[in-house]
Order: C-alpha cells, then structure tokens, then sequence
C-alpha cells in the first residue's frame, strides 16, 4: 500500500501501526517531487534513467505548447479568468485531450507566454505495460509473472481503489496487490498544522487497512502487508521571491535563459552561456544553494542532456518559491526540499521482515521484485 506523503516524523510523532506493523524504517525520498518519486518506486530505477524529475523541461524545438501564445495576451490582463486555478485545470484536461496523453497532466501556473519552450515528461500512464519504457515498470513485472494482481486505478478516489483492492482479495486468489492512495498528500499541503485534520485521516487510514489485513487473513495462508510512502511534508516558514529578481536583470526570457519555478527549486537554462554568472550571483542573496555535479550524481538526476536544468536551485527546508510556475501563493505544508532533511524521510512499514531494509524509495522496487518471486515459487 502506497501512502502518498506518509512521512518518518509524522508516523514516529503519531505512533502509527505500530501494533499490526512491528518493522519500521525510515526511507531517504528521491530528490524532487512526487512526479520523481513515483516512477523511481515503480522501476527502482533513478530519474537519469527513467526521465521524470520535474513536469516541465525546457526544449523550444519540440514543445507541444506553442499555440499557447495566442492566449497569452488574454492573460496578461488584470483578473483574467484564464489565471484562475478552475479555468486552468479545465484547459489543462481539454489540452491533454487534444495531445493523447494519458499520464496525469497538469499545467498549473506556468505562463502561457512561455509554455511554448517547455514539454513535458509525464505523456503516458506510468503504472501502465510500457509505461515506463525503456524500464520496465511495476506492471511490466507482473504482467510477466502470470500472477494474479491487482493495482490501483489512480484516477479513482481512495475509497474507490481501497473497494476494488478489498474486492480482489476477498475472491480469495491470493496473489499481489498494489494499493495506491494519494490523498494525504493533498490534506498536507493545505492541513499540516491542524492535527486533528491529519490525525482523522491516519485514523481512515488505520481502520481500512486493519480491515484489508483481516480479509488476507480470511483468505491466504501467508500475508505480508507492507506500507510505503514517497516523502515526508515540510511546514512553510516563509517565501522568497526569485522571479522578480531575476527579472530585474534585464535579460531576455528564451535567448539569454529560461528557467522554471518549482515550489522549492528553481531550474535555469543558459542559451546564452554569458548569462549565468548575473544569475548566479542574484541567487547568493537567496536561502539557499546551488546543486553540485556531485550531488546531481548521488541523487540519480545527472542528465547527459541536461534536461532539467543546467543549473538547479534547492531552497532551504520550508521555504516556498511564491510566486512560482506551481502556485501563485505558499502552501501550509511542501515537500521537494532535501532530501536528508528530516521532514522529508519516508517511511516503509511491515507486517513481516523483508529480505531487506530498504535506504531509499528506488528500493522499494526491489522488495517487489521479491516478493512477486517468492510468490511465483510458492
């Protein structure tokens, strides 16, 4: 069972499973977001190989988004309905439409003026037969195993996917089950410090995995229920404004840089090399460093091309980029900020030992991979 957001801090602070789930560890998250996060706990691969780090990467010359620089104008203007976060979300399934993508598709805030040097990584359904390729992905792996499994639809409401994971395993198969849950995350963002909020949500998500514990009981010989999670979640502590700094500079968007604002990064482009040293220098003002090669290595994001970003700006744990491509205004609670901090460890808990315990998210991979042999053989 995947709990998007389930962070060490949260599950130590609320004492969670701790009874029905004895071994426990906290979990290194993948440098980024859930957009990384997921396709590394689906290949066990890192984001230089699978090729999700960020949503948007800058590449002018093959950017389906061109056209929206006809609505740009329209933006512009004081109130214009087209920056409302409705109005947005509904342009964003309408173009996804248009383009065929099947992977979940958002444009959130990024100028449609600028939209059009930027693609976008995520076109295919990632938990789908080929999701992934060239690496081979969750549902690859047990397509190919002739188990019967089930996994998750990730457009459906929780309660939806926790009925059909239910359903699945009270027809008394046996089998695998990849349950997939995502709305902690969202409750974070927006609930971090209300904890009567956060504590009903543990509270839904204790009762119904007692419950699909129970029922595996009911119907195999053996059952090992594992939890895992992606990140942790950070409360805001205050904002930073590095859009209109950089603007001030005076260099041209698209032929001296480009860059993209993520909650907790900023991500540039130098077409014109002679720019980044102005950057650089506006970006020492800022709470914050500049990701090494070294680094960049470590966290499996040292993309040959580049892609996202020649050079990466991680603020420091809680503070939010506003305004940014993501949002206009902070959230409460953000992930996306170091990974050794603290606040951003996942967690893995389990009903049984694994065959081992697991340091990162890409790990987890691994542990399927295991378990779906252990289950073939027996």
């Amino acid at each position: 069972m995947f709990i998007d957001a389930l962070g060490w801090e949260l599950v130590r602070a609320e004492n969670f499973l701790s009874d029905d789930f004895p071994c426990r560890t906290k979990v290194e998250m993948q440098f980024g977001y859930s957009c990384a996060a997921v396709p590394t706990i689906l290949t066990g691969e890192r984001p230089a190989r699978h090729g999700h780090l960020s949503f948007f990467y800058y590449d002018p010359k093959h950017s389906p988004f061109k056209f929206f620089k006809l609505l740009a104008p329209f933006a512009r203007r004081e109130k214009s309905l087209l920056n409302r976060g409705r109005v947005r979300h509904l342009i964003s399934r309408i173009t996804g439409k248009i383009l065929g993508y099947s992977g979940y598709f958002q444009l959130y805030k990024v100028p449609f003026d600028r939209l059009g040097y930027f693609n976008y990584c995520e076109k295919e359904d990632i938990f789908a037969p080929g999701g992934l390729r060239p690496c081979e992905n969750l549902r690859d792996l047990l397509e190919q195993s002739k188990l019967p499994f089930h996994i998750s639809d990730w457009r459906k409401s929780e309660e939806e996917n926790i009925a059909a994971a239910e359903k699945f395993i009270r027809e008394g198969k046996g089998g695998f089950v990849f349950l997939y849950t995502a709305a902690l995350d969202g409750l974070l963002h927006f609930h971090l410090d209300e904890p009567e909020i956060v504590r009903a949500k543990l509270a839904f998500y204790r009762d119904n995995i007692k419950k699909l514990l129970a029922a595996a009981k009911a119907h195999a010989g053996k059952v090992r229920f594992t939890v895992i999670s992606d990140h942790g979640m950070t409360k805001l502590t205050h904002t930073v404004d590095i859009k209109s700094a950089v603007e001030k500079l005076g260099l041209v968007f698209g032929k001296d840089y480009a860059v993209c604002y993520d909650s907790t990064m900023a991500r540039f482009y130098f077409p014109n090399p002679a720019a980044r040293p102005a950057i650089e220098k506006v970006l020492r003002d800022f709470p914050g460093r500049i990701i090494t090669e070294n680094e960049c290595r470590n966290y499996g994001i040292d993309f040959a091309d580049h892609r996202y970003g020649d050079l990466i700006f991680l603020l420091n744990a809680g503070i939010q980029i506003a305004p940014s491509d993501m949002s206009s205004d902070p959230l409460p609670g953000m992930h996306g900020f170091d990974p050794a901090d603290k606040d951003s460890q996942a967690v893995m808990l389990a009903t049984e030992p694994p065959d081992f315990m697991p340091t990162t998210v890409a790990d987890y991979f691994s542990l399927m991979k295991q378990a779906v042999g252990r289950l073939k053989a027996e």
